[in-house]
C-alpha cells in the first residue's frame, strides 16, 4: 500500500531534500508540501495524507499549532515531527498536540522513510536520543497525580513502553502478554487519563504528574 506523505517546512533547502527524499522513495506518494501551517490548514483536509512531516519552528505559526488544528480535521492523519529541538518541554507539547512521533532533523533519510512507515503502522517513532529523553522523564516522575484516577503498575509499564515508540506486539512480547490483553490495558489508560490517543495519553499523564 502506498503511503501518502505531506511535508510542512519554512526552510527552502530542508524542504526540498525531504520532499525529494519522500517523492524518489518506492511505496511513498508525496501529496503535498507546504511552506507554513496556516496554509497547510487551509489545503491538506482535500489531500487526506496519511502522514505529514512538520516542523516545530516556523514563522506565521509554530508546527505545534499547526498540528493540533490539523488533527481535529484530519483525525486520522499520523504526525511526525521533524526538528532541530530535543529537550522535553518540546516533545511533550508536541505529543499534547496529536503528533505521534518525533525526530530530529539530522535523522538520516532511511531512518527517517522507516519511520514514516512505522507511524503509519501504528507506531510511534523518536530518535534514539529522544526516546531516551522519554524513558528518564518517566522514571524522575512519581507517575502520582491526585487529579486523575492513578494508574496500576501494569498500565504505568504500557505507558512507559508506548512512550519509547513500541508497536502494541512489541510490548506484549515486553511484558509476556498478549496483545488483546495490551489492547485492554491500553483502553483503561485512555479511559482513566480522559484521552482518545498514545501521544495524548502520554503527554496528559507526563505534563499531570510534573504538575503535582
Amino acid at each position: 500500500m502506498t503511503i501518502r506523505v505531506a511535508v510542512i517546512e519554512d526552510d527552502t533547502e530542508t524542504r526540498t531534500i525531504i520532499s525529494d527524499w519522500i517523492r524518489k522513495a518506492e511505496g511513498f506518494c508525496l501529496v503535498g508540501v507546504f511552506s507554513s501551517p496556516p496554509v497547510a490548514i487551509e489545503q491538506l483536509p482535500g489531500l487526506k495524507p496519511d502522514v505529514v512531516l512538520s516542523d516545530i519552528n516556523m514563522p506565521e505559526m509554530s508546527g505545534t499549532e499547526g498540528v493540533r488544528q490539523l488533527k481535529v480535521i484530519l483525525p486520522q492523519t499520523q504526525f511526525i515531527m521533524l526538528t532541530v529541538y530535543g529537550d522535553v518541554d518540546h516533545i511533550f507539547d508536541a505529543l499534547a498536540a496529536g503528533a505521534s512521533g518525533y525526530l530530529l532533523k539530522s535523522t538520516p533519510r532511511q531512518e527517517l522513510l522507516d519511520a514514516v512507515r512505522d507511524v503509519s503502522g501504528g507506531g510511534s517513532p523518536m530518535t534514539s536520543d529522544v526516546a531516551r529523553k522519554v524513558v528518564q522523564s518517566f522514571r524522575r516522575s512519581t507517575l502520582k497525580c491526585s487529579a486523575m484516577e492513578p494508574l496500576s503498575d501494569r498500565e504505568r509499564s504500557v505507558l512507559e513502553l508506548l512512550a519509547a515508540g513500541h508497536l502494541y506486539k512489541e510490548i506484549a512480547d515486553e511484558l509476556g502478554i498478549a496483545v488483546t490483553t495490551v489492547n485492554t490495558y491500553i483502553r483503561r489508560i485512555y479511559e482513566k487519563l480522559h484521552v482518545r490517543s498514545r501521544a495524548q495519553a502520554v503527554a496528559k499523564y507526563f505534563q499531570s504528574s510534573n504538575d503535582s
